[in-house]
């Protein structure tokens, strides 16, 4: 053979290879994450031809598929679809499964998920199309109907969680969207809505409540350094705290304000328990520059910040800014610079105040079935981390009841039943305008609800939205609704 034809069948040899490597790499190795690439129509109608499971809120199907007879055998219905649309998402033939369970569930949903192999054994054998799996949710139906009702109008985000267990109550985020406009046959109809929804400025397709863009937090976030100063032993309930009118930032000529102006206490101290009660800006201040980014970020990252969750719908991480300056500092005390929040990671704040100071990872899925509704299996209830000690959360506890009967989150009390809360007011942008916030439990003396709300500012300028005024009441529908399920 001369060189050149030896070259040749070299070459030649090398693709085969390649080519087997990468067929195989493919059918292998890639094959799971294309088969669920939204929009992969060989998926879809692969899918199509058979009965994806059921979503189950307290029994009831929040989502199911009904037969037709067009080629596309089944189709996708929501009987609450405005109310669950963030919980559900949707299942599309043109957009696959959207934001939601339909997404971050849907091998179970569609039956393909490898844990089924053995039970769907039998139908592979014969031939048969196998079913999806059956989803219940944690989700309890009046707690979710009260923070859907009361939330109305406004843009924003409610969760509640059950304390002891992280078992997802409530989960709300508006504007919201009917889902039945997206997994409708009529694929025109469906793309012209699709598009509507996409182009939206107030992004309904978006989960405030796990995601999006983030909120700066605000007085909430004073929970977070109180829990630090208690836990640093340094500081306890009665320790006095330098108040001033205004509390000057280190190394500048900027200074932070009481809210309306007004004094803490009418002294110049005023009490850590106090200064969480009536949320007093510039002892907090002051004390997070005593605390320091390092113990702060500490204190933070052990209630859950930085870390990404799937429960399983994916939770974006909140963060506290470890590279700031001392002046960056005093604002992130009082949950402003470039602390940034979900809804969620502020309920996991207050559920696990709540929970003697151990925080549970929070779960949406209680239990899955196969079609005869034969257990799959089911979520046990996991401890995340123990974020503070049980003396530090029975003290923040009475701090935070004292907020809501003699502080800035009255409006949040429920007749006959003890709330713990706290408030917050989240300046964003250059206008002044601001974001309502509030998260508390109850009962206070024995949790079985965690809520967390906040209201977004509709407004170029600031128009009053206080977590008092706004997410309060809010706060106090869900929580009523909570402590009676």
């Amino acid at each position: 053979m001369n060189s050149p034809i030896r070259k040749l069948a070299v070459v030649v040899s090398l693709m085969f290879a390649a080519l087997l490597v990468a067929i195989t790499w493919i059918q292998f190795f890639q094959a799971d994450t294309l088969r669920e690439t939204a929009g992969n129509r060989r998926t879809l109608l692969q899918e199509y031809g058979r009965e994806r499971g059921a979503i189950l809120v307290d029994g009831t199907p929040i989502a199911e598929s009904e037969p037709t007879d067009n080629d596309l055998r089944w189709m996708r219905t929501y009987s609450q679809g405005q109310r669950y649309s963030h919980v559900s998402g949707y299942y599309s033939f043109t957009y696959g499964p959207g934001p939601g369970l339909e997404r971050s569930s849907n091998a179970l949903l569609a039956g393909s998920d490898s844990s089924l192999f053995y039970r769907r054994l039998p139908d592979i054998l014969i031939g048969r199309e196998p079913t999806g799996a059956t989803l219940e949710l944690t989700i309890d139906a009046d707690v979710q109907r009260a923070a859907d009702e009361a939330l109305g109008d406004r843009r924003g985000a409610v969760v509640a969680l059950d304390p002891s267990t992280g078992a997802i109550l409530a989960l709300v985020s508006h504007p919201t969207y009917d889902p039945n406009s997206l997994s409708s046959h009529n694929l025109n109809a469906v793309q012209q809505a699709y598009e509507q929804l996409s182009t939206d400025e107030s992004r309904p397709l978006t989960n405030r409540a796990t995601g999006g863009d983030l909120y700066p937090p605000g007085s909430v976030f004073k929970l977070v350094v109180a829990a630090a100063a208690l836990e640093s032993n340094e500081f306890d309930p009665d320790s006095e705290l330098p108040s001033p009118l205004r509390y000057t930032l280190p190394g500048t000529e900027t200074s932070i304000p009481n809210f309306g102006g007004s004094s803490c206490s009418g002294e110049d101290t005023t009490t850590l328990f106090d200064s969480v009660r009536v949320s007093c800006n510039t002892s907090f201040g002051w004390l997070a520059n005593e605390l320091g980014a390092e113990t702060l970020n500490q204190q933070a990252e052990a209630f859950g910040f930085g870390q990404s969750l799937q429960v399983p719908l994916p939770v974006t991480a909140s963060r506290y800014p470890v590279d700031a300056d001392d002046a960056q500092v005093g604002l992130t005390g009082i949950g402003q610079y470039d602390v940034r929040v979900t809804p969620m990671q502020v309920a996991m704040i207050s559920a696990g105040i709540a929970n003697g100071g151990q925080v549970m990872t929070p779960y949406l899925v209680e239990t899955v079935r196969d079609k005869d509704l034969s257990e799959i299996d089911t979520t046990k209830a996991q401890e995340f981390n123990d974020a503070i000690s049980e003396t530090t959360a029975q003290q923040l506890t009475e701090m935070m009841v004292a907020v809501v009967e003699s502080g800035s989150g009255s409006r949040a009390a429920v007749p006959g039943v003890q709330v713990a809360g706290k408030t917050g007011t989240a300046e964003f942008g250059t206008s002044g305008a601001a974001h309502a916030w509030f998260t508390g439990f109850a009962p206070a003396d024995d949790p079985n609800i965690a809520v967390a709300v906040v209201v977004e500012s509709a407004t170029d300028d600031w128009t009053g939205e206080t977590g008092g005024v706004v997410a309060a009441p809010i706060a106090q529908q869900v929580l009523e609704a909570g402590v009676n399920r």
